[in-house]
This record gives structure tokens, sequence and C-alpha cells, in this order.
């Protein structure tokens, strides 16, 4: 059952104009909405799955959604917030990207019941007059209200000519489908608003932006791959548990509300409860993880998760399968962490090793150049690694 008023509410940080958005509802007729994707890596978060969650709870509602694939202007790199120039892809990276991305994605959309379309069929072909055209409903001092381009330039640090143009692009995607709204994270703002600017410039329909909330990762700052604080859509059942027992507790009322699909009235009245202290947060923590985890899973994944969960972190006892790498002679531990990717880099292994989070029979192990011993090795919080010679 579809709660319309959520729709411009959970899990939203902003509506512009609300007052639009409220009367488009409230006609009672399908709206044409639609999120934009620069396909620029291969793996999700659950950071990416709270606007393709408010774009299925529109899909739901009987709205069409057009999901459009940045073709083109995946090639340019957003800027959004970069203080440094975004690499440029090749047309056969954006391709495999988006196929990988739809895989992941397609744990939370219905891609047989919405419109998929490539910006490159109609960015691609414009030639400089109609970009000139396109630049000409914009202002110098408009571009650079955007706060990263003013860093870069204080810095002195480069700007491109396309990485000037790209909220442009962007906004023209909005004049060719002729949208009632656009879904994006906050981060996007700027961008989609130039699709508002544009859409009225170009004689369309009168368009309003939803934009959904950033969340944090495991450790409370925003969730990068760079921090290493992802929970991935691609973790395994374990991992994913794991990770969602280990947020802050703070983050617990937020996860709830932009990850899942639990009614928000049954959300807050946990909350409350938890807030209250009639609630550990650890036991609310794990009905979150049962549930994000049955989500991009199953069910059963999701008790099995949390049976090894009780039995490795509170009876102290150890995982039913855990990963094997051999070792060669006289190999380094930092090596072998590295090299059976229990760690994504050796510097990676190192700053556990030094601080203490690699254990073998439940004794750190802190020396850099610590040898690959046989045995059980735990790594971090979470993961182990049987080490045979």
């Amino acid at each position: 059952m579809i709660n319309t008023d959520e729709l411009l509410s959970r899990a939203v940080e902003d509506v512009v104009p609300r007052k639009l958005a409220e009367e488009k509802l409230k006609s009672g007729k399908p709206l044409r909405l639609y999120l934009g994707i620069d396909p620029t890596g291969a793996k999700l978060h659950i950071g990416h799955s709270v606007p393709l969650l408010k774009l299925r709870a529109f899909q739901d509602a009987g709205h069409h959604v057009i999901f459009l694939i940045g073709s083109f202007t995946a090639l340019i790199g957003d800027p959004t917030g970069r203080e440094e120039t975004r690499p440029m892809l090749t047309k056969e990276e954006v391709t495999k990207n988006f196929e990988t991305y739809k895989q992941q994605a397609s744990k939370i959309l219905d891609f047989d019941s919405l419109e998929i379309r490539y910006n490159d069929e109609w960015l691609a072909p414009m030639g400089i007059a109609d970009i000139m055209k396109l630049a000409g409903h914009f202002t110098i001092q408009q571009m650079m209200q955007r706060d990263m381009f003013q860093k870069r330039l204080a810095k002195g640090d480069p700007l491109t000519p396309n990485e000037f143009m790209y909220p442009l692009m962007q906004g023209y995607d909005s004049v060719v489908l002729d949208v009632d709204f656009e879904v994006g994270g906050n981060d996007q703002l700027f961008n989609m608003l130039c699709g508002r600017t544009l859409q009225k410039a170009y004689g369309k329909r009168e368009k309003f932006v939803l934009t959904t909330r950033l969340i944090e990762g495991i450790d409370g700052r925003k969730m990068s791959k760079s921090y290493d604080n992802c929970i991935y859509l691609t973790d395994a059942p374990g991992e994913m548990y794991g990770k969602i027992l280990s947020i802050k507790d703070e983050l617990i009322p937020t996860y709830f509300e932009c990850c899942t699909k639990i009614p928000m009235a049954e959300v807050n009245a946990a909350v409350s409860t938890m807030k209250a202290g009639k609630m550990n947060p650890k036991d609310l923590k794990m009905r979150l993880a049962r549930e994000i985890v049955t989500m991009y899973h199953s069910k059963k994944d999701a008790a099995a998760a949390e049976a090894e969960f009780e039995n490795v972190f509170k009876n102290k006892g150890l995982p039913e399968s855990i990963p094997e790498f051999k070792a060669k002679k006289g190999m380094l531990l930092i090596d072998a962490l590295a090299e059976s990717k229990t760690v994504s880099s050796k510097s990676e292994a190192r700053r556990l090793i030094e601080q203490g989070g690699v254990k073998l029979a439940d004794l750190p192990v802190t020396a850099a150049d610590a040898k690959a011993e046989k045995g059980i090795w735990k790594v971090g919080k979470r993961k182990f690694l049987k080490i045979t010679n």
C-alpha cells in the first residue's frame, strides 16, 4: 500500500517548489519523472539506493518513471562534489558500467515497467549553434554560484569548459524528456534547477525537483569508497549484516527511513521506544540489518547472517565458512592480506596491523614486517582468513 504523503517527505531533503509538487500530485494524474545517472563506477552502495527507492515508490504509485543513462554526460564527468577534475570515461567504459549498475539496481527497480533513455541520443548531435543557444540562458554569475567552482578558482586549480557546461547539458535532458519533476541526490540540486530553468525557457511544462537525503557511512562520515565506510549492495549477507551492526546509534533512524520500506509510523514508534531507554539500540540495529539483508539477498540469508554474527561476536566462535589463502614461504602478512583480497590494499593492511586490528589466536600482531603464519587470522571486526603454507 503506497502512502502518498510519504512520497514528498520520506528520505526527502528538499522539494523545489513544494507548492507545485503538491498541486501536481493532488491532480491525480500520472506524472512524468526521471532519475539521471552517470555510470562512472561499477559498485553501488546503500547511499545510492536512497534515490532508487524513492523512484520505486513513485513507480509503485502508478507514475511514469524514466531512467536516464548519462551516456554522453558521463564522458564529460560531473564536477558535483569534486574539487579536482573528474577523469573522462570512454563510451565502452560507460556501457560496461551500466550493465553492472543495472544488475544491482534491479534489486530495487522494476526495469520491465519503466522507460530507459540515453542522453547521447540528443546531446551528441548538438552543434555549436545549439550549444551557444543553450548557454545563452545562463550568466557566468549564475554558474559561479556553485561552491566547488569558487573553491577551485580560489585555490588556483583548473576548471575546464567541459565541467562548466555540465549542468547545462544535464538540464537539457529535462527539456527533451519534458518531465513533471526530477529525482536526485541533494548534491544534484544545482544541476536539477538548471533543468527547471531550461524547461521554462524552451516552453515545456513546469518542473519541480525532489532531492533525497545523503546518508553517512558506517563511521559517521560521508559514505565514500575512499573512506572504506560503504555498505555495498553486492556485499555478502554476513558482511552486510556485520557492517550495519557497526553503524553509530545516531544513524539508526536515518537508515530505517532512507534504506528500508518499513512504514514510517512503525519506524517512529520503534525509535521513540529506543530513545526512551526502553529498547537497546543493538536490538533495533539487528532488526535494521535483517531488513536490509533480506532486501538485497533473502530472508533465509538474513537469518543465517544473524546466527553467524551471534556465534562469532557474542559467543566468540568462528564463521562456518572462512576464506583460505596459501602463503608463499617467508611471505609478509601485509602481502597475504592484500593478495587474498581480505583488504583492499597493502596500505589498509599496514594500517590495520599497526592499530592492532589483525589477530592470530586472539593475539594482536602489530609489526609491519610480520610473516604470514599458518592459522586463522581475524582481520578487523568482521573478517577472517585461514592462511595455509
